[in-house]
């Protein structure tokens, strides 16, 4: 027996003691391994995930820079076992917060299997992409072109295929056009992900779709309500702490602080007569309830936290830090 099957019995030992699902053997013409999504902020790695993995985990908005964490999706065919990593948009940090991001997404690069450079295939190529596409060329793992929004292309769209296709060529990678949305191309996608994968194990039960804990992503799903509903000052000023979870055979209650840095955010975030707190609680509560596939009672309290982007003592407090 191999280390890595002796890993996967001994954690097979501790999951049935839990009575959590077991971890199968691989056959040995399966593949698996870890896929790094990278991309600048906002152009549909999140929606990407969650049409890939069949299931929403990553959330999404049309305001930049929404992902926060690396947070991985598991994808799991009769052929393959795939772990992706959806990683915060590259950009220029303006703060602490800002810093660890980056910084996690170029840690990211180093240390997946193959790379999914995600763009936008509604606009030419820019800067911004170029020096994504310098960090990745120097990366050891296969670079998969991946050109996104193909359902928003303009008609007459050959100058932005070609800026991509030129990028492409100039680096030796692959190139494929799909829509996250839709979800056309992703079958092709899928395709030549795993075709780049060497022969390994299953990492995660089949069943499971991601490795984050649930109360991350129920803070995550009141996070996307707040990037949806409020203004644009308010949403990257937020950190929601789920301080606590009691379940019932009929009815999971969630207690949940968001955390701002300002008073002023805190008033946006209420609203007139607790109005927008009262919307932003419903329509998270309705997400929950879809990812726990049962009943919940979300009661929401706003603190203020001056600073809070700035000090890595908050940062740590609420789950950003710099990754291993």
């Amino acid at each position: 027996m191999d280390d890595q099957q002796q890993d996967i019995t001994l954690d097979n030992s501790l999951l049935a003691q839990r009575g959590e699902p077991l971890i199968p053997i691989a056959p040995p013409y399966f593949k698996s391994g870890f896929v790094g999504i990278i991309g600048r902020p906002n152009v549909g790695k999140s929606t990407l995930m969650n049409q890939l993995v069949g299931q929403k985990i990553a959330i999404t908005s049309p305001i930049a820079q929404t992902t926060r964490n690396r947070l991985r999706g598991i994808l799991t065919t009769d052929a393959a076992q795939i772990i992706f990593v959806d990683t915060p948009g590259i950009h220029k940090p303006h703060h602490q917060l800002g810093t660890v991001l980056v910084k996690n997404a170029q840690i990211a690069i180093d240390s997946v299997d193959v790379l999914l450079f995600v763009v936008e295939g509604t606009v030419e190529l820019g800067g911004g992409d170029r020096y994504i596409a310098d960090l990745l060329s120097r990366a050891e793992a296969p670079v998969i072109l991946g050109v996104n929004k193909l359902d928003q292309q303009p008609i007459d769209s050959q100058d932005i295929d070609h800026s991509y296709a030129n990028l492409a060529t100039e680096r030796s990678w692959s190139t494929v056009k799909f829509s996250a949305l839709t979800g056309t191309g992703l079958e092709t996608l899928q395709s030549m992900l795993i075709d780049r994968l060497e022969p390994g194990p299953y990492y995660y039960p089949p069943d499971l779709i991601t490795d984050q804990p649930e109360r991350f992503i129920m803070g995550e799903l009141i996070r996307e309500q707040i990037l949806l509903l409020t203004r644009e000052e308010v949403p990257h000023s937020v950190a929601i702490a789920i301080d606590r979870v009691e379940e019932t055979p009929d009815i999971t209650h969630i207690l949940a602080t968001i955390h701002v840095e300002r008073d002023s955010q805190k008033g946006i975030l209420i609203g007139k007569k607790g109005s927008m707190l009262k919307t932003i609680g419903t329509a998270a509560r309705q997400q929950i309830q879809k990812l726990i596939m049962g009943k919940v009672y979300l009661e929401l309290f706003v603190k203020v936290q001056p600073k809070w982007r700035q000090s890595r003592t908050r940062l740590a407090e609420f789950g950003y830090r710099v990754e291993e």
